[in-house]
């Protein structure tokens, strides 16, 4: 058992140790954190760069930290668990191998028993033969060995699975238990062996004493006996330990568990009461409230004028009550009393019970308690740790806690109790007292009053006995609660004592506790940083966030002033070319306008036209409003002709066409810019790519000065070692022999330090290692985020391109919505002019039914039937356009909805359109920018242009020629078209329709419908054709830009040649003419092709417009027939208005049929004009097709004024065009000359700017090496120090007085007086001073040459810039009047130069701290790249240290092998010796037995012999087999010693395996977190200096601004440097050592300034040549791109004379299209107009409806006068015979049943007064009927049956023959359909009835018996049924009478049959 506890101890220190290394690790990050976030507040950082810098460092590290943390809680949680499952799973195995061994051993006991049983038997035996031998031999006797036999063979085997399986800490545990138990068993058998040696040499040296022998045998059994009860005893009291401490366990478990169930048990009932009081309270107060209630009612039903009486009843019951409420409360106290007293002896007595219990649970517990303590002092001294207490003792501390808190709850609960007792009696008590009183009240209500009297009295002497009741009960209580205290008193005195008793215990427990809650401290306080960490991380990545997305909009804001800046300057170029371009081209003009003054002069009196017209069109190829002006002003000096006005509006015509022209122009140049932007972009990112090349190549160059700078100083570093070798050299001389013991020592103490410097250097590349370890895990980490942060960029930039991409999808979409709103729109407002119309109709109507009304109540009853017939037909018609109303309604309430969703679409759309037109305006801000980059292009090719334009004005001339012969053509034919047009006038003739003519209008109608339909159809072949068309044109016009792209190859092969050089300059101009106009041409063949779509949508707009209009007028022509067909029989005027209607309609349709044609007129014109335009390819105009165009212009006479009136009124519009185009140019041009001035100061920004970054990057390096010098320095003074210490002390030991003045004098910086013998060296210093100063002088004089050369540059520079000055001085002298007017355009510019160069020094800080990181990075590579050599040496080292342990280990196993081998050889030899032995021994014995026997033979017991021999024989051959058996098994006891002292082996092994690897993970803790802090403060430091720098570099750009002035000052003071330098000199002159070291600082610096001169040369040289290739190259491109301008002009200038014409045709559709708009806008207002009049024709038909209703309603249940008439005189008409048949029908019709029927006809028939009575008797009841007129026409027919004729007269009349009236397109839905859909507007059940059968019904019959109650049936058909009342359909809402439930398929033939049946 010891084993088995010290191995679990041993396991659970390894665990807890890994835990508590954990925790250590955990803390130690936990307090760099700490520290790291109270450092962060001292860092405060001024650039917001470096604050992100920092703030990304820190979350780095603090996401790494929390990484580890939460990776190092994630190991320990799993080390937590793995420990649970072992300890688990090793408390299981040993219960199970407790319970086996403890089998085991019973088994062998038993066996051991019967062994010794056998072996007591057998020694009996031996003894009985040894007795019998003694009394025969008197020899030695000799005792048999067979004894040795009988020893304890355990037969025990375990299969042990160490081979093959992983050592578990389970498996450890048994395997310590298995050795424990084999080597106590291998203790026992030793011991046995030696005992039985012991006997056996015993029994060879006294043989005789065989009763001592057998006496000792027996100690040793009982001794062995003894000790196995001894080991089985402390096996059992192990074992009851065990046991006592589960079942004790248990027990508290169990206590607990009883404790909280009562506890809840109490709370449950506690409830439980709680709820029945107040549910008892509520219902007691209920029940009685109610029944008193009923009590009075009663009381007042019986006494109902006693007054007095019932107030006396009620006070005496509200006494009553009193008395009742005083008695039950009385006696509710009484028993809650006894309750309590009861509870509480109770409860005493189970307080005293645990009380006892728990003193005996603490006497059991505080043994157990000492036991515990005991163990765990031997654990402790075992494990040497304090903090793993045991989980017993901790679990017994627990249970004392709980047993005290019960203790005190009990004490708790007896309060409570006593509560409840009293609660449950009030409960039972109130119920039964309410039930009392319930049951008096109900049963004694007569004698109330006599009750009620003695009820009082006898209460009163209840509540009287009951008050003495209660005083006794107080009392009672009183002393209960005396005995209560006493008992609490007792009670807090045996706690008193308990706490006595647990002082000891209380104490272990309070340190426990404490030990505890510091932990639980500890605990929290982790938690507490914990968070507080993860909050900083989350506010670490807002932060985060908030940086990138400002570096994402600084990166933006950047590429914006990039682009800014490059357009800026392509603009200012542009404006300089223009310039000059306009300036070269005024003064050509005017040379030209002096030539045509000459020839004019020649040919005024024969061209003054012609000469007008060349003036006017040579206007045309000028861009520019200047020279117009100036042409305008020539003119009029040239021809002061009549023709001035004419001349004028001409101009203005060509100016609106140059206006297009120029528009269509500026959008060709903007596409075109964007194609020149694309180039320009490749080439910037070309240049890029090369500069970032430049950018590596200088790193390197960088990288390999910082070499070369570290070589200098290991150099300097090697010369003043020499130097001071040199120096202790000359010393020697004076004290030779102190010297070189002074050396000794040097050289002693050197090394010292050599090693002091090198542990040092060992522990920083430890340091260092471990700080790039932790670096390259950070910058990794920070790589990948930067990777992730690009990822999802890349997926935000492309999803919000697929956002856009939708955006302007859904944009599409909301325009179509739009549209198909608008065109809703148009709907509502039709259907509500619709409305007004038939509300017009309705009025009408409405008004003619009153007049029919009252003419039918005037008319005597002969004129019935066609009043009948007019008011059913009016019915009819009111109930139909009530469904027409209704359908109406509804459909306005839809498109209500309708239009507000579509407002809300609306709403949207305008918030997306209001953000599209934010991108747009971005999008055109930034094709400005683009403009302002291409313009500043084109100021670099205005040099080549200068060249060129001398030939342009040749090539000019003749264009010139030929457009003017082309144009006067033209300009004739427009002219003729004006006159013809202006003569064609007339008048417009209109004509009124009569009556007649309406068929005639009619069929005109449809002819012209037909006509429209193929006008439109044309309309469709012609667009078709114009496209065509158009693709035909671009086709030609292509044709034309190659053949003219060959005619420039041609002459650019001429060129080519050497003849043809002088020709060059003209060509060149020539093309660049030709580039311009094609250019020109282009743009307004594009602006054409814009045109021509839109004149196309527009036409398509117009088109849907009119034939939305056409099935409009159908409508209202359809609707107006109808009204037409109603209104001739009733009236005249209706016919009228309908005719004047339907004549409106035509001459609208007539004025539509015309417009059209005149369209498609114009677009004829408009294609055979393009047609023309394109066949010639000159511009120019056939006469015929103009001719064709005039004759069609014929037709259209009524719109030529108003033609005429708009294009005035576009004339105007054009004037104020022009004007804004003017001042649009001239403020152009003022922005183009100022951009020109602002580029050159940016460019001279520019270049100083470039300087001031040389000139810093030059001082950063002086100031480094300055940096590095000045370490040196002072390194060396400290050593000079010591020496100087060192040498004092020696020279006061040793030397005297005079000799100890010179090496002070050497060694301290104090003295004045130099020595004699320093002069020597003071010369060869002087010397060595002359040489510095002589490069001093050089250095000075290379950087003075470099100074001029700078100058030089900058004044070619400057001459440069004064040239161009000079150049722009000329321009700027022309508009300083336009800037004088635009002040505020200026203001606005320097506004935005305030923001780019804001931003660009934004730009600047940036890149600074881009460099500043570059170089970081760098500086990290480095250090890093040494750390990873230093690491790969560390595993180097580490690889030898494992193969050397590798191979001892070998060693040793090879060693253990050769030793086992070696034990078994042993083994064998042992055992050999054994047997050998034996074997000896059993030949004495037979020797021994012959002689035996030999005596016997001779004595003659030959027999008793021979049996004994036989018994010896058994006897030897058992004994053999026992002692095979026990070699056996001392073999196998051998080899599982020798395995298990492997295992021993090998778990000590492991065991110091684990010992160095927890050391060494202490020891890497350790030196993490040293480390870290290392790191801290170098982080810390590192930012100090950071800091220090920044102010520097503030100081230096400071220093920058005054370069000029501060390179003199610079030379000045390094003039001031070198007298100081003098100075310190002499000064060295005493002190060598100092000046040694100041002579090698200078040669470094000598050196340095010499390579960064070399090195500044070169990278000049180098940028010079790199700008010289890229200027080179860019003029190549835009040489290139000027030809390609130059051909394209020529191209756009052929386009341009095509397109001219194609302008005018367009305008002239244009003005067709207006008069279309202003005929639609007539018909509009007349379609509003008819709808008012419906509007009003509605409220009429709404006022008859409601009079039409009122009638209904009083006349619904009463019966007409004519329908009793007819039935009468129908029964006497027919003959007798069917007389019955008529009867039944009546009486079926009426609803009477037949068997009432049959009896009525079955009586004697007394004649009509019987069957009148009763009939008008039974008719009462029943609903109104349809009656039937009587009219005798027919009486031949009356052989036949009655109920025959009336059947076939019904289904005659039941088809009619005209259908019902129409009134509008939206009412031809057929009647079924209304009358199933509109039912719910029906007043009464047989309406609906009536229209569900009319609604399922495919064709309009209705029932015969659902006739309207006025209407008048015949029997027999009438001659004439056309005019008939039945003929007549009956509508679904007039109101019928109790129709026969028919089903809806059945025909009007199956009622009738059925009808007559019944």
């Amino acid at each position: 058992m010891a084993s088995w506890l010290g191995g679990l101890g041993s396991g659970l220190g390894q665990s807890l140790g890994q835990v508590g290394g954990s925790l250590s690790s955990l803390t130690g990050h936990i307090s760099n954190f700490t520290k790291d976030i109270l450092m962060e507040g001292a860092e405060e950082v001024g650039d917001a760069a470096t604050e992100l810098h920092v703030s990304n460092y820190r979350l780095r590290e603090t996401e790494s930290i929390n990484a580890a943390l939460k990776l190092e809680n994630e190991r320990l949680k799993k080390l937590c668990s793995d420990l649970e499952e072992k300890h688990e799973a090793a408390e299981l195995q040993i219960k199970q191998l407790s319970i086996e061994y403890r089998n085991q051993l019973q088994q062998k006991e038993v066996e051991i028993s019967h062994l010794k049983a056998r072996q007591n038997a057998l020694q009996e035996q031996l003894q009985k033969v040894q007795k019998a031998a003694q009394s025969a031999q008197l020899g030695a006797g000799v005792l048999p060995p067979a004894t040795t036999s009988a020893s304890y063979v355990p037969a025990v085997k375990h299969s042990l699975g160490f081979e093959g399986d992983v050592v578990d800490f389970g498996d450890v545990i048994w395997s310590q238990q298995e050795i424990n138990r084999l080597s106590n068993e291998v203790s026992r058998l030793e011991s046995e062996v030696d005992h039985w040696k012991q006997i056996a040499l015993s029994s060879k040296v006294q043989g005789t004493n065989d009763a001592e022998q057998s006496e000792i045998c027996k100690l040793q059994n009982v001794v062995k006996e003894l000790k196995r009860n001894l080991s089985r005893e402390i096996d059992e009291h192990q074992h009851e330990l065990a046991v006592l401490q589960d079942a004790h366990r248990q027990k508290l478990v169990e206590i607990s568990r009883r404790h909280r169930e009562e506890l809840s048990e109490y709370e449950d009932r506690i409830e439980e009461l709680e709820n029945q009081l107040h549910q008892g309270g509520v219902n007691a107060d209920a029940m009685s409230d109610s029944k008193i209630t009923e009590q009075k009612k009663i009381a007042q039903s019986l006494e109902g004028g006693k007054v007095e009486e019932l107030h006396v009843v009620k006070d005496l019951e509200d006494e009553i009550r009193k008395l009742n409420l005083k008695l039950s409360s009385a006696k509710e106290e009484n028993e809650i009393l006894l309750k309590e007293q009861e509870l509480a002896k109770v409860e005493k007595i189970q307080v005293t019970q645990e009380y006892e219990k728990l003193k005996s649970d603490f006497s059991v517990l505080q043994s157990s308690v000492a036991e515990q303590d005991a163990l765990l002092k031997e654990k402790e001294k075992n494990l040497q740790s304090k903090t793993s207490l045991p989980e017993d003792v901790v679990r017994l501390q627990q249970a004392l806690l709980e047993a005290e808190n019960e203790i005190a709850r009990l004490s708790s609960l007896n309060q409570v109790n006593q509560g409840k007792g009293r609660l449950e009696k009030e409960l039972t008590s109130a119920p039964h007292k309410n039930e009392n009183i319930l049951s008096a009240s109900t049963e004694d209500q007569n004698s109330e009053l006599s009750q009620l009297r003695h009820d009082l009295e006898r209460k009163e002497h209840e509540l009287n006995e009951s008050i003495a009741e209660r005083e006794t009960l107080i009392g009672e209580l009183e002393e209960l609660d005396k005995q209560n205290q006493e008992a609490t008193q007792h009670m807090i005195t045996l706690k008193e004592q308990l706490s006595k008793q647990h002082t000891e215990t209380d104490g272990i427990i309070k340190q426990l506790k404490f030990d505890i809650d510091f932990e639980r401290k500890k605990v929290s306080a982790l938690e507490i940083e914990k968070m507080e960490a993860i909050k900083e991380l989350d506010s670490q990545k807002e932060k985060l966030s908030q940086c990138s997305y400002a570096l994402n909009d600084l990166h933006i804001s950047k590429q914006q002033l990039q682009e800014n800046i490059k357009d800026i300057q392509e603009q200012l170029r542009k404006a300089q070319d223009c310039n000059l371009h306009h300036k070269k081209e005024i003064r050509e003009l005017q040379q030209r306008l002096k030539e045509k003054e000459e020839e004019l002069s020649l040919s005024l009196s024969k061209l003054t036209e012609k000469s007008n017209q060349e003036s006017k069109y040579s206007c045309q190829d000028l861009i520019l409003e200047e020279r117009e002006v100036e042409i305008a002003k020539l003119q009029n000096d040239i021809s002061q002709n009549k023709q001035l006005n004419e001349d004028l509006e001409k101009s203005l015509s060509d100016l609106r066409t140059e206006n297009g022209k120029l528009i269509a122009a500026i959008e060709e140049l903007k596409q075109e810019l964007s194609e020149v932007v694309s180039e320009k972009n490749k080439v910037y990112f070309e240049k890029d790519t090369v500069v970032e090349a430049l950018k590596m190549e200088k790193r390197q160059l960088q990288s390999e000065l910082n070499q070369t700078e570290k070589r200098l100083l290991e150099q300097a570093h090697k010369y003043e070692q020499s130097i001071e070798e040199l120096s202790n050299a000359r010393n020697m001389d004076t004290t030779a022999l102190q010297l070189e013991h002074e050396r000794l020592v040097k050289l002693n103490q050197e090394k010292d330090f050599k090693i002091a410097e090198l542990k040092r250097s060992v522990e920083q590349m430890e340091i260092d290692h471990q700080e790039t370890k932790e670096m390259l895990t950070t910058s990794l980490g920070g790589q990948k985020q930067l990777t992730e942060l690009i990822k999802e960029k890349e997926v935000f930039i492309e999803k919000f391109k697929n956002q856009a991409l939708q955006v302007k999808q859904e944009l599409e979409q909301h325009k179509k919505v739009s549209k198909k709103q608008d065109v809703l729109k148009q709907n509502l407002e039709e259907k509500d002019r619709s409305l007004a119309v038939m509300k017009e109709e309705n009025n009408h109507l409405k008004e003619e039914i009153e007049r029919l009304k009252d003419q039918q109540s005037r008319s005597t009853p002969v004129v019935e039937p066609k009043t009948l017939d007019i008011i059913i037909e009016l019915e009819s018609e009111v109930t139909q356009l009530k469904v027409i109303k209704n359908n109406l309604e509804e459909e306005i309430e839809v498109l209500r909805k309708t239009i507000e969703d579509q407002n809300q679409t609306t709403v949207q759309l305008q918030q997306s359109l209001q953000e599209q037109r934010k991108e747009i305006d971005e999008s055109k801000f930034q094709c400005e920018q683009m403009n302002v980059t291409h313009e500043r292009l084109s100021l670099e090719k205005d040099e080549e242009i200068k060249k060129l334009q001398k030939t342009i004005e040749q090539i000019k001339t003749q264009l010139h020629k030929e457009r003017q012969i082309i144009q006067t053509d033209s300009s004739d034919l427009f002219e003729e078209t004006k006159v013809q047009s202006l003569n064609g006038e007339n008048g417009n003739e209109k004509h009124d329709l009569s009556k007649a003519e309406i068929k005639r209008l009619v069929k005109g109608i449809k002819e012209r419908e037909m006509e429209i339909k193929l006008l439109n159809e044309k309309n469709v072949s012609l667009s078709q054709q114009i496209d065509q068309l158009s693709k035909d044109e671009v086709g030609k016009l292509t044709q034309i830009i190659q053949e003219k792209d060959l005619e420039i190859q041609a002459l650019n092969a001429r060129i080519s040649s050497a003849s043809y050089r002088q020709d060059v300059l003209c060509l060149q101009q020539q093309l660049q003419a030709y580039a311009i106009e094609r250019e020109q041409v282009l743009a307004v063949l594009s602006e054409k092709t814009r045109e021509n779509s839109q004149l196309k949508t527009e036409y398509r707009n117009i088109m849907d417009m009119v034939a939305a209009k056409e099935a409009a007028l159908v409508r209202l022509q359809e609707e107006n027939q109808k009204l037409s067909n109603r209104s001739e029989n009733s009236s005249q005027d209706m016919s009228r208005e309908t005719i004047q209607n339907l004549s409106r309609i035509i001459r609208e349709k007539d004025i539509e049929i015309d417009a059209l044609s005149q369209k498609c007129q114009t677009l004829l014109t408009v294609l055979q004009t393009s047609s023309t335009g394109t066949g010639n390819g000159s511009g120019g105009v056939n006469s015929n097709q103009f001719e064709e165009l005039l004759q069609e212009r014929d037709k259209l006479k009524q719109q030529v004024k108003k033609m005429e009136e708009w294009k005035q009124q576009v004339i105007t519009t054009v004037q104020n065009m022009q004007h804004e185009s003017a001042h649009l140019q001239e403020e152009l041009q003022k922005l183009q000359a100022q951009i020109s001035v602002e580029s050159d100061s940016n460019s001279k920004l520019q270049v100083d700017y470039n300087g001031l970054i040389q000139s810093y990057e030059q001082n950063e390096k002086k100031l480094r090496s300055f940096s590095q010098e000045l370490a040196q320095v002072q390194h060396s003074i400290g050593q000079l120090h010591n020496t100087k210490d060192l040498l004092l002390s020696k020279l006061d030991l040793v030397t005297p007085s005079l000799a100890m003045t010179s090496p002070v004098s050497q060694l301290s910086g104090v003295q004045y007086g130099a020595p004699e013998v320093l002069s020597d060296e003071s010369k060869i210093l002087q010397k060595e001073l002359e040489q510095l100063k002589k490069k001093l002088q050089e250095s000075d004089s290379t950087i003075r040459t470099l100074q001029e050369n700078n100058q030089r540059l900058s004044d070619s520079v400057a001459t440069a810039s004064e040239i161009e000055r000079r150049n722009q001085e000329g321009t700027e002298s022309e508009l300083r009047q336009i800037r004088e007017k635009h002040d505020i355009l200026q203001k606005l510019l320097r506004e935005k130069d305030i923001l780019i160069k804001s931003k660009s020094d934004q730009l600047l800080s940036v890149s600074e701290n881009l460099s500043n990181k570059e170089n970081e990075n760098e500086v990290l590579k480095q250090a890093v790249t040494n750390l990873k050599e230093r690491n790969l040496i560390l595993e180097m080292d580490i690889r030898k240290l494992k193969e050397e342990n590798e191979n001892i280990v070998a060693r040793c196993r090879e060693k253990e092998t050769e030793f086992r081998a070696l034990q078994e050889t042993n083994m064998q030899f042992s055992m050999m010796l054994k047997e050998k032995e034996f074997e000896s021994h059993s030949m004495k014995e037979k020797a021994l037995a012959f002689e035996k026997l030999l005596k016997e033979k001779e004595q003659g017991k030959t027999g008793e012999l021979n049996q004994l021999l036989n018994e010896v024989r058994s006897m030897q051959e058992k004994a053999v087999t026992f002692q095979q058996e026990r070699d056996q098994v001392m073999v196998a006891l051998k080899q599982k010693q020798m395995e298990s002292s492997a295992l021993q082996s090998e778990i000590q092994h492991l065991r110091e395996k684990e010992q160095r690897l927890n050391q060494e993970l202490e020891r890497l803790r350790n030196h993490l977190l040293e480390m870290e802090d290392s790191y801290t403060r170098e982080a810390l430091a590192a930012e100090d200096r950071e800091v220090k720098l920044r102010k520097k570099v503030v100081l230096l750009e400071e220093k920058l601004v005054s370069s000029s002035t501060a390179v003199e000052n610079a030379s000045h003071q390094a003039s001031l440097q070198v007298e100081s330098l003098q100075e310190q000199l002499n000064l060295v002159s005493k002190q060598r050592d100092e000046t040694v070291l100041q002579l090698t600082i200078s040669q470094d610096q000598v050196k340095q300034y010499a390579l960064s001169l070399a090195n500044l040369q070169m990278v000049l040289e180098q940028f010079q040549q790199e700008e010289k290739a890229i200027y080179s190259a860019e003029l190549e491109k835009h040489q290139k791109q000027a030809t390609e301008w130059r051909k394209k002009a020529e191209t756009l200038e052929e386009k341009v004379a095509s397109l001219q014409n194609s302008l005018e045709d367009a305008n002239a559709a244009l003005d067709a299209a207006s008069r279309l708009t202003e005929q639609l806008d007539i018909k509009e207002e007349q379609i509003e107009e008819l709808k008012r009049e419906g509007e009003i024709k509605k409220e009429m038909l709404e006022d008859v409806q409601n009079k039409l209703m009122n009638l209904m309603n009083s006349t619904e249940g009463k019966v007409d006068k004519l329908l009793m008439r007819n039935l009468f005189v129908g029964h006497f008409h027919t003959p007798k015979n069917k007389r019955s048949e008529v009867l039944r029908l009546m009486g079926s019709i009426l609803g009477i049943k037949k068997e009432e029927l049959d009896q009525l006809l079955s009586e004697d028939q007394r004649g009509v007064t019987r069957w009148v009575t009763g009939w008008l008797g039974g008719g009462a009841g029943s609903k109104s009927v349809p009656n039937t007129p009587l009219r005798p026409t027919h009486q031949n027919i009356f052989n036949s049956s009655f109920s025959e004729l009336f059947v076939k007269f019904l289904e005659t009349e039941s088809r009619p023959s005209l259908p019902p009236p129409k009134l509008s397109v939206h009412d031809m839905t057929p009647l079924g359909a209304a009358g199933t859909g509109k039912t719910s507007n029906t007043p009464s059940n047989s309406q609906l009835q009536d229209s569900a059968v009319l609604g399922t019904s495919r064709r309009p019959d209705t029932n015969p018996f659902l006739a309207p109650r006025s209407a008048a049936v015949p029997l027999i058909t009438p001659a004439s049924s056309s005019g008939h009342l039945l003929m007549k359909p009956i509508s679904d809402a007039l109101p019928t009478f109790t129709p026969l439930p028919v089903s809806p398929d059945a025909s009007a033939g199956a009622v009738l049959k059925d009808l007559l049946k019944q």
